[in-house]
């Protein structure tokens, strides 16, 4: 009989604790979201960015939830909400949604200057920007800082007319190039690389733009800063080892290094406004 309740002693302790680790994993840390320009289809960036997001946690101490959006135009309205507690974004967003949301840049990626680019079909007879003339190009997205803004500049600068249509993604335009839908498109040299070999191997680079200082990792104001200087010295670490630098390899990132808002006062000194468009004067 003492045995017998012994062991019903010993399971009812089991049950309490069974019942108990749902309300334990309830009250940790709460997961941070980290939002992702959508430069490609959701699935493809999450299959990229999650693994490393969950590396980030594991080293950090920090939950981060991988989030994105359907479209760019999407993405911009959740970032003018403040949505995200963390964001990858392209240069241009980081300088309006700074200033529009007040999200600041903790840092970048390793030894990159970003260009904008125009793919044209390899087989086509484009040679030169001033061949796609009264042509129409496609770009992901108005405010897609390298792979739209930059290019329609260099159109505007050499007063080259064509007729500018919007897709999805970076993903979208290079494969309407490259089926022949569309005569050229616009991009960065990073998605462009990572565009599976079928679609980029049909492609060719027709002209780049200048260098600027790339895509920011920008924080929203409510993030704690010891809670930010975890997730920095984490994220900091991947290029050092074998294990993060395969899960930065998908990204074609060398590494992650701090970064400081003033780094893109050379966006700033383009003096492009959009501001209105997101509410602002």
């Amino acid at each position: 009989m003492i045995a017998l309740l012994l062991r019903l002693g010993t399971l009812a302790v089991v049950l309490a604790m069974l019942a108990a680790s749902p309300v334990r994993a309830q009250t940790g840390p709460k997961a941070l979201t980290f939002g992702v320009v959508p430069q490609q289809s959701a699935s493809r960036l999450a299959e990229e960015w999650g693994p490393l997001l969950a590396e980030i946690s594991l080293r950090s101490g920090v939950p981060l939830a991988f989030r994105t959006a359907p479209s760019i135009p999407v993405f911009e309205e959740r970032l003018g909400r403040g949505d995200y507690d963390l964001a990858y974004m392209n240069p241009y967003h980081y300088v309006v949604f700074h200033a529009a949301a007040g999200y600041r840049a903790f840092a970048k990626e390793q030894d990159r200057r970003l260009k904008g680019i125009l793919v044209v079909r390899k087989g086509s007879p484009y040679r030169k920007i001033a061949d796609l003339a009264g042509k129409t190009v496609v770009f992901p997205a108005p405010a897609a800082f390298a792979a739209s803004i930059l290019p329609q500049a260099e159109f505007g600068r050499l007063k080259i007319p064509i007729e500018a249509r919007f897709v999805a993604s970076h993903d979208s335009v290079y494969r309407a190039v490259a089926s022949g839908l569309q005569e050229a498109g616009g991009g960065i040299q990073r998605t462009f690389e990572a565009m599976p070999a079928e679609i980029r191997d049909a492609l060719r680079v027709l002209s780049e733009t200048p260098a600027y200082t790339p895509h920011a990792f920008a924080a929203h104001p409510r993030v704690p800063p010891e809670v930010l200087s975890r997730v920095l010295a984490a994220m900091a670490s991947l290029g050092g080892d074998e294990v993060g630098q395969r899960l930065l390899a998908p990204l074609a990132f060398k590494g992650v290094v701090g970064a400081q808002d003033q780094e893109w006062n050379d966006i700033r000194a383009l003096d492009i406004d959009l501001l209105e468009r997101y509410g602002q004067q």
